[in-house]
């Protein structure tokens, strides 16, 4: 029987991991084609806050973008987060991404301002803060460095779920983000793939001690020692938003 070559599957892995993002960042940049060359006016389907007219965005207004610079910059870290989202979490993967679409699309209908509100970045804060908390949780080590991966990349997102910008849908960030530590938090217990288990380090047992026992002679000054006892085993085993669309 040959033996399977483990660094080929290794990179067989990775390289499946990041179909998922690719084919949504693809659908992405096909809709905003479509919205740019027939002049669709796409951002209509954003989410509305509080109107019948704005239910549909919960669905689809992550497809949608105000102009090239936004969607650039939302493709990067949906490639990224996604890869190692669906790498180390394939199980929860699907359940998780959209548990942070709809929980920040829902939010944002019932409480953010009136407007419409587009863009893929509720999402992102969702798996960005999936991912880190999700690896301190953990404590595994690869777990632990993608935490602090999520901070070096991504730390400066932080300021996003402020009001400090008018154009700027920091309800959706917000809200992505607390979906995101929620569905962490409900899959915490849910193991990882790819991710070797922790080394236990056992402790060396105890060797016996040597009782020291008295000769009844007087006349006998040196000490005699006994058979080592044995410990006795333990009783219990050990248990181990600008004029436009905000975006």
């Amino acid at each position: 029987m040959p033996i399977p070559n483990t660094d080929e599957h290794g990179r067989r892995r990775l390289v499946t991991a990041l179909i998922p993002p690719m084919l949504v960042v693809s659908v992405l940049w096909i809709v905003f084609a479509f919205d740019r060359v027939y002049n669709l006016d796409l951002y209509r389907f954003g989410v509305y806050p509080r109107e019948a007219k704005g239910l549909l965005g919960i669905v689809v207004s992550p497809f949608v973008h105000a102009g090239l610079e936004h969607l650039v910059n939302n493709s990067a870290p949906i490639l990224v987060l996604g890869w190692l989202l669906v790498y180390f979490y394939p199980k929860v993967a699907g359940p998780v991404t959209l548990a942070c679409w709809g929980f920040s699309g829902l939010w944002v209908w019932l409480t953010a301002r009136e407007n419409y509100h587009i863009g893929a970045s509720g999402v992102i804060y969702g798996l960005a803060a999936f991912l880190f908390l999700s690896g301190v949780l953990r404590k595994l080590v690869p777990l632990m460095a993608v935490s602090l991966l999520i901070v070096f990349l991504y730390g400066s997102m932080v300021w996003g779920v402020l009001p400090l910008e008018p154009h700027i849908s920091w309800e959706s960030h917000l809200s992505g983000a607390i979906g995101g530590l929620l569905m962490a938090w409900i899959y915490r217990k849910v193991p990882p793939a790819h991710v070797p288990p922790p080394i236990v380090l056992e402790d060396d047992p105890e060797e016996p001690e040597l009782q020291v026992v008295t000769n009844n002679d007087p006349g006998d000054e040196e000490p005699t020692t006994a058979a080592p006892v044995e410990p006795r085993p333990s009783a219990d085993p050990l248990r181990f938003l600008d004029g436009g669309p905000t975006i």
